[in-house]
């Protein structure tokens, strides 16, 4: 058996992770040769590849990023003006690849899908630290962007307090607001805003005056995709050549300048980015990782195609691949984590 593997989308702490069991896994348990496909299904297009032995992943457990490279640009069915699609699959079987194991997110998983419409049997890996993608609890990378983000507010809390400001820190997420969500209660935020609830900046100028009078500070933990009432998505930049061509960010500078004519203290912005998706996973994502990478190669060693693992309570399963592709879960009104907030005083926009 011939198995390719490769990272589509943005990187995250937990993809080598993931490789690493994969490869492991299908190496001892069955003898299997892997390849692989460096920058995502751009490797297949563009035919970039390597072999990967135990000796190649013995040591890349607690490695941020992808020993494979990514690429959060390459769709094969229209990269770059053309349908490559055809490109890809030959460049697969030239290589003798019995089935490909894709670690992505949304739009990675609407491709595998159509991949596998193709005729080569793929197998997929929930991967996102915006934690969005439906039928799964979690995706590897979300806790250790969640660690990021609760750091964060630790720090500015101290000089949110030494000088009587309010700080607004900005996370990523995309449409989805798990991340500010998750960070802003484990780093103790005033004010959480998520894209799913839009929030009255009149009600934050209120709130944070309050905080100004009685406490002194206000920390405000915002996703990039929250938007005020009324008003649409701060976008930072369009991307025609991309699946998602909108890169959000901006969000905090903007509610800065909404505060501050109201407010006597200091308003100041933080904006995480990138930092969100660096570094060394946490113990829990390696463990997520290796244990979704293990029940990928297993699908592959059963010959159960066309699924991807997920995560249900403290069981791993699978499910189809094609009820993914293309979907995300954004967090539920009555999701546990919100009524936890609003019950402990945290204002999430009104």
């Amino acid at each position: 058996m011939h198995v390719g593997i490769l990272t589509g989308g943005g990187d995250c702490p937990g993809l080598n992770a993931v490789i690493r069991a994969v490869t492991l896994s299908l190496v001892r348990q069955c003898g299997a040769r892997v390849t692989g496909i460096e920058r995502g299904f751009h490797g297949l297009v563009e035919r970039r590849s390597r072999p990967l032995a135990p000796a190649d992943v013995a040591h890349i457990l607690a490695e941020g990023g992808t020993i494979l490279g990514t690429h959060n640009a390459c769709d094969p069915f229209r990269w770059q003006g053309a349908d490559r699609s055809a490109d890809a699959l030959d460049y697969a079987r030239s290589l003798g690849l019995d089935a490909l194991v894709v670690i992505g997110g949304d739009g990675t998983m609407d491709i595998a899908h159509r991949i596998g419409q193709l005729g080569l049997p793929v197998v997929g890996v929930p991967k996102t630290i915006d934690n969005d993608l439906p039928a799964t609890e979690r995706t590897f990378g979300f806790d250790s962007a969640v660690a990021v983000v609760a750091e964060a507010l630790d720090r500015v809390a101290t000089t949110a307090r030494s000088h009587g400001r309010v700080m607004i820190v900005e996370t990523m997420g995309r449409y989805a607001g798990w991340i500010a969500l998750a960070g802003g209660m484990a780093g103790g935020a005033d004010a959480i805003l998520l894209p799913e609830l839009p929030f009255s900046v009149d009600a934050v100028a209120t709130f944070a005056k309050a905080r100004e009078r009685d406490n002194g500070c206000t920390l405000v933990c915002i996703a990039e995709g929250a938007r005020a009432e009324g008003q649409g998505l701060v976008v930072r930049e369009t991307i025609a050549s991309s699946p998602d061509p909108l890169r959000l960010g901006g969000v905090g500078g903007w509610l800065q300048q909404q505060l501050q004519p109201r407010l006597d203290s200091e308003v100041r912005s933080t904006l995480l980015g990138h930092t969100q998706r660096g570094g060394t996973p946490t113990a829990y994502d390696r463990v997520l990782a290796t244990r979704f990478g293990w029940a990928a190669a297993e699908l592959v060693r059963e010959g159960r195609f066309g699924r991807m693992v997920v995560l249900r309570g403290e069981e791993i399963d699978s499910v189809e691949i094609a009820g993914i592709a293309g979907r995300s879960r954004p967090v539920p009104p009555d999701h546990p984590l919100l009524r936890a907030a609003r019950d402990t005083g945290v204002m999430l926009g009104h």
